[in-house]
Formats: C-alpha cells, structure tokens, sequence
C-alpha cells in the first residue's frame, strides 16, 4: 500500500509525464518536470515524504544524484533535519567515502562526504525513481559504513518490471522501503 493518499497519488500520476522512445527506443521515460513545475503538487509531495521522514525517526536526509537532491532538500527543510548529497564519483571535494557498484554493463561509484553522517544518525534515503536499485543499494552501503543507521528508503516512483525492491531487501535490513506510486 502507498503512504500516499489516493487524491495525492492522483495528483502526482497526472503530473508525470510518459516520454516515448528516451533515451532510446523502446523505453518510456517518466518525466517528472511538470510535477516539480506545479506547485501544489511538489507541496504535496513533499509534505507526504515529510511525514515519513517524521515516522521513520530520520535525523538526516541523503538525496541521490541527481534528481534526488530537487526532492530531497524540501523534504529536509520541512522536517527540520540535515540534507546530505550523495554524488557521483569525483563531484565531492574534501574526504569521501565512496561505494562502487554494478550497473548492466558496468560498474559505477557514488561518494559522500566522510564528516557529514556520523553514528547516532538515522538517514532516510529519498529518490525520484527505484529501477534496479543499484544506487540505492550503494547508498545504504555508504550509510552505514558511516557509521550511521539506515532509517528507511523513500521514492516517488517505483518500476515495478525491474528488481530494485528485491535487490535492496538484505540491504534495507528491516528499514522500510515506501514508494508513492508504482508503475
């Protein structure tokens, strides 16, 4: 069941716009913009991750690169806790901790700044889309090897054809793992 309410889930789905064939043929892209470019309904977005950032205890927001960070910074703000970027490889100057982790063809690597998630935090991680779960997956890596605790997985959407929900269940360990709506 969505955390959502169905009138918020309705109002979210109607702003989010298929786009055939990109980036390539075959795929349908989920284009988020007229959402965020909506007021009333990136409010109501953000109030719904807002309240689950309040049940799952989170002291700390990670938003992933990149639409990750539009979603996540409001959440953060609204809930009265820190934002924390999770970025690709390189983007971070300063010390790092950083995760590699297997794409389709290839490996990719995501970093965080090593001072920002301390033990004692609780993180709740929030992105626009769960697919296959490779980011996330890495990011609840990150979390705890910062010592921290993962709180719970937030996204707005998630591609029900694809395995990311069964590919973070070891690495949710108990943490919720809520979507607002799947496809």
């Amino acid at each position: 069941m969505s955390p959502a309410a169905p009138e918020v889930r309705e109002l979210l789905l109607a702003r989010i716009k298929d786009i055939p064939d990109y980036p390539k043929p075959g795929v349908v892209f989920k284009d988020i913009t007229p959402l965020l470019a909506d007021p009333q309904a990136f409010a109501a977005l953000t109030d719904t991750l807002a309240g689950l950032a309040a049940r799952y205890g989170a002291t700390k927001i990670v938003g992933l690169e990149a639409r990750g960070f539009i979603l996540a910074a409001p959440v953060a703000v609204q809930a009265g806790v820190g934002f924390v970027p999770v970025r690709k490889a390189g983007k971070l100057p300063g010390a790092t901790l950083a995760q590699a982790y297997e794409l389709e063809y290839g490996t990719a690597e995501i970093e965080v700044h090593a001072e920002d998630l301390k033990p004692g935090d609780r993180v709740m991680v929030i992105d626009d889309v769960l697919a296959t779960g490779g980011t996330a997956e890495a990011s609840l890596s990150l979390i705890r090897r910062a010592g921290a605790d993962v709180a719970g997985v937030a996204v707005l959407m998630e591609l029900s054809f694809l395995p990311g929900r069964a590919r973070l269940a070891e690495g949710l360990a108990g943490a919720p793992l809520d979507a607002l709506i799947t496809v």
